[in-house]
């Protein structure tokens, strides 16, 4: 990675790309996820591209690599991809801060109808990077006690509506090749992960919110491709085979327009109860 060492100032532009929805890349995309909806013969699951911000890691991201990790993901959907169009993305810098001895940059990566312009998905990336000393040799930024050392967090979900039904998956090792690679990185590779001070596999954060996004479609179908909101904070790191589950519980209802949306609380937890995302939900009813 040849980061160019400029600084990655608010109002940047990263870059762009084009693309066509082909039969074969949304195929590929649903292999990887396990995540066979029926809305997928005509249209692309709506975070196909999910890690387009990560095309252009040189213009954004900082140049202290040890220890990064994904903090918060929002997804704003605005219209179904149809199969056979031609989408173009725009990456530009929005926002940097400052929070709990990290440095965060925030990424905002546009897919856009490329004949007309019309906008299909925004998605926010909150990318942390560590601020003060590297770990020493033999540390690790983060391992398996570090959630037992988190502060507590407040209960949740609140919510009293019913649940959605949830979604079980493990997250092998082909798993995140097929999502994060085909080059080693540190999501797919664990050589690469210990050099940026991690003891195993780091799945990639995006593959957790493209888990809720399939609770979500498959209960609100194209009310969530047309107009679904998340915003999600990651909690806790994911590793290589570890198994999860996505859950949702309704929160509320209420008038949009003609029509109606509902809010979920949504989390995604290992096995132990160990919750690596919560954050919030909602979209159209159909």
């Amino acid at each position: 990675m040849n980061l160019r060492g400029l600084p990655a100032h608010v109002g940047r532009h990263c870059g762009s790309s084009t693309y066509d929805v082909t039969r074969e890349v949304v195929d590929f995309y649903a292999d990887a996820l396990d995540d066979h909806s029926p809305l997928y013969r005509d249209f692309a699951p709506p975070l196909l591209y999910h890690s387009e911000c990560y095309k252009f890691l040189a213009e954004w991201y900082l140049q202290n690599l040890i220890g990064n990790l994904h903090g918060q993901q929002d997804w704003e959907l605005f219209a179904a991809i149809p199969i056979g169009a031609r989408v173009r993305t725009r990456s530009t810098i929005v926002d940097r801060y400052h929070k709990r001895g990290r440095d965060y940059v925030v990424n905002e990566t546009d897919v856009m109808a490329a004949d007309d312009g019309r906008l299909l998905v925004r998605g926010k990336t909150h990318q942390s990077f560590l601020a003060g000393e590297r770990p020493r040799a033999g540390e690790y930024v983060v391992d398996a006690s570090t959630a037992k050392s988190k502060t507590p967090r407040p209960p949740f979900p609140t919510a009293t509506g019913p649940d959605l039904d949830g979604v079980t998956k493990t997250v092998d090792a082909r798993r995140c090749w097929m999502f994060s690679g085909p080059m080693r990185n540190y999501h797919t590779d664990k050589a690469e992960a210990e050099k940026l001070g991690f003891p195993n596999i780091v799945v990639q954060g995006m593959m957790s919110t493209c888990f809720v996004a399939q609770v979500m479609n498959d209960r609100f179908e194209r009310g969530f491709l047309e107009g679904g909101r998340m915003s999600l904070k990651l909690t806790n790191v994911l590793w290589a085979d570890e198994s999860v589950t996505a859950r949702a519980k309704v929160a509320r209802s209420e008038p949009e327009g003609t029509r109606t949306r509902t809010h979920c609380e949504v989390w995604v937890e290992k096995g132990d109860g160990t919750r690596v995302l919560i954050g919030t939900a909602s979209a159209l009813e159909p």
